[in-house]
């Protein structure tokens, strides 16, 4: 990792709220990142299953870093999440940012959201304004 991966890395590392989650960084580079969540009974729903929030939170720490590794300060304009299928405990859920579109003070990522069998579980889009 270079100086700015290092320092997202550590930004998104010290996320008091991913923390409590259980969410990890696994990586970053410019315009892409991954972080991780192993799904435990703390993050289930009424149902059993994982709670669409916290699927919505790993794949928006991954977009945050993403969207942040240019060294520039990006903040979220819009986003959008389909889920796809239901995660429970045990599954290791990895959460894949990437660049789609970098304009002048815009960009848009597609983060994809795969369970440990790398089947797809949802799909979040998000549109950044760097400032």
């Amino acid at each position: 990792m270079n100086e700015t991966d290092e320092s997202i890395h550590e930004q998104v590392s010290d996320d008091p709220f991913c923390a409590n989650l259980g969410i990890d960084i696994a990586e970053v580079s410019p315009g892409f990142a991954k972080t991780t969540l192993s799904v435990e009974d703390q993050h289930l729903n009424f149902h059993g299953t994982l709670y669409g929030g916290a699927i919505y939170v790993l794949a928006d720490a991954a977009f945050a870093a993403a969207s942040n590794s240019h060294g520039e300060t990006a903040v979220g304009l819009e986003s959008n999440i389909s889920y796809l299928q239901a995660a429970a405990v045990g599954d290791k859920l990895v959460a894949t940012a990437k660049e789609t579109y970098a304009g002048k003070k815009t960009a848009e990522y597609e983060v994809t959201i795969t369970d440990g069998s790398d089947e797809r579980i949802a799909t979040f889009r998000g549109r950044v304004y760097k400032t």
